[in-house]
Formats: structure tokens, C-alpha cells, sequence
């Protein structure tokens, strides 16, 4: 999963009161940034307290059976939707990473929802074919140029009525930045965020949580 280091949209002063008056990380989440920020080399790919619990909240307002994330890396994201799942649910999570397997293992043991998490380890082009069945929630938040194949691949598999969310759908301000050079992500997420405002299959909203988080519901 690749990023870069994310623009402030808002104020650091509002920014803080916002966080600071959010319900705190518990202390597993808290290990896991502490650890993310000491051992890996881009820490800020983490969703990190306040984008993980407006990922939590979500899932809890929608209750899903099965929740799909394309992009695990530290699994901050995770867990964060894995909160909301029903008592029988499941979320599958995909990484190309597999370096990172001891790690996921390692929160697994910590976090409420760990028995219901899997992990898989691949190209997600690839394993997407593989999985069955559809999902009630998809998360998509991993490499920038293929964010429009991910979207053609998984809004079929979306239940009718179900949810997908879209991360760094702002890309640091560049999407109203003049374009520099081949810029594939940047003129990735162009096409993408115009064809899902113009997709009559969703109704959708960009929310300005973070880098952009565009939010889909499946409606045909």
C-alpha cells in the first residue's frame, strides 16, 4: 500500500479539539500506533485513532455479516471495521504484504474480534476472483492505480443497499492541483471519483475525514 504524507485540510488547533473530543483509543490500539510508528517505514499508512473510529462507528451504524479491506497493513483499519461485525460475521482482509503476517498475528491475540478477521496474503487482483460470495461493507485502501479496477471488481459484489468505503480519495490536495508530469495516481483517483459521482448504480458522498474518504452505497 503506498501514500504519501497526508495535507492538513483543517487547522492543527481544530483538528486537535476534534480528536480530543473523540473517545480515546483503548489500550490495544495504543500499542499498535506506538508499535506502527517504531518499526515500520511510512507509519502515517495507518488509519490511526481518528479515521479508525469513524471506521468503527460505520460499521456498528451497518452491522455487517462480511466486511472485505483491500490494503491491511497494520491493521489499524482492521479492526477498527472488524468492530462492527455480527456475532457470525467475518472480515477478510488483503495485503501484498506478507512480511507483516507476524505482526497481524500478534494483535490478533489482542483485539476483541480476532477469531473473526482473515487474513490473506497476495496480489488482491488476484485474490479478489478467488473469494465467494458477496459482502455487506468494502473498504478499499491500497494502491492508488488500481483503485478503478478494485472499484469494477467489487461494486458487483456488493449487496444491493450495502456500503464501500474509498480512502485518500483527496491524494494530499493534488485532485484540484494542477497535474505534474505522468502522475498515473493522481489521474487515477480523478477518473475514479468522477465515475463513481456519475455511477446511477451507487449514491455516494466524499467526506473530507483525513485524506478523503469517499463513501458508496450500492442502490442498483
Amino acid at each position: 500500500m503506498h501514500k504519501v504524507s497526508f495535507m492538513n485540510f483543517l487547522p492543527e488547533a481544530i483538528e486537535a479539539y476534534a480528536t480530543g473530543h473523540t473517545k480515546p483509543e483503548s489500550a490495544a490500539y495504543n500499542d499498535l500506533t506506538r508499535e506502527t510508528w517504531q518499526t515500520m517505514v511510512l507509519p502515517r499508512m495507518s488509519s490511526g485513532h481518528y479515521q479508525g473510529k469513524f471506521l468503527s462507528m460505520i460499521s456498528q451504524m451497518i452491522q455487517p455479516k462480511r466486511i472485505l479491506e483491500i490494503g491491511t497493513f497494520t491493521a489499524y483499519s482492521t479492526w477498527s471495521l472488524a468492530e462492527g461485525l455480527t456475532e457470525e460475521g467475518e472480515l477478510i482482509t488483503i495485503d501484498i504484504n506478507d512480511e507483516l503476517q507476524r505482526f497481524h498475528s500478534k494483535y490478533a491475540a489482542k483485539m476483541k474480534n480476532g477469531h473473526q478477521v482473515k487474513f490473506i496474503y497476495g496480489d488482491a487482483l488476484n485474490e479478489i476472483p478467488k473469494l465467494e460470495g458477496s459482502f455487506d461493507l468494502v473498504f478499499i485502501d491500497a494502491d492508488k492505480e488500481n483503485y478503478i479496477y478494485y472499484y469494477d471488481m467489487l461494486l458487483p459484489r456488493l449487496r444491493l443497499g450495502g456500503w464501500m468505503l474509498i480512502d485518500n480519495v483527496l491524494w494530499s490536495g493534488k485532485v484540484v492541483e494542477p497535474l505534474k508530469g505522468n502522475d498515473i495516481e493522481t489521474l487515477t483517483l480523478l477518473e475514479l471519483n468522477k465515475k463513481v459521482t456519475e455511477d446511477p448504480r451507487v449514491d455516494n458522498l466524499l467526506l473530507s475525514i483525513r485524506d478523503g474518504l469517499m463513501l458508496v452505497r450500492r442502490i442498483a
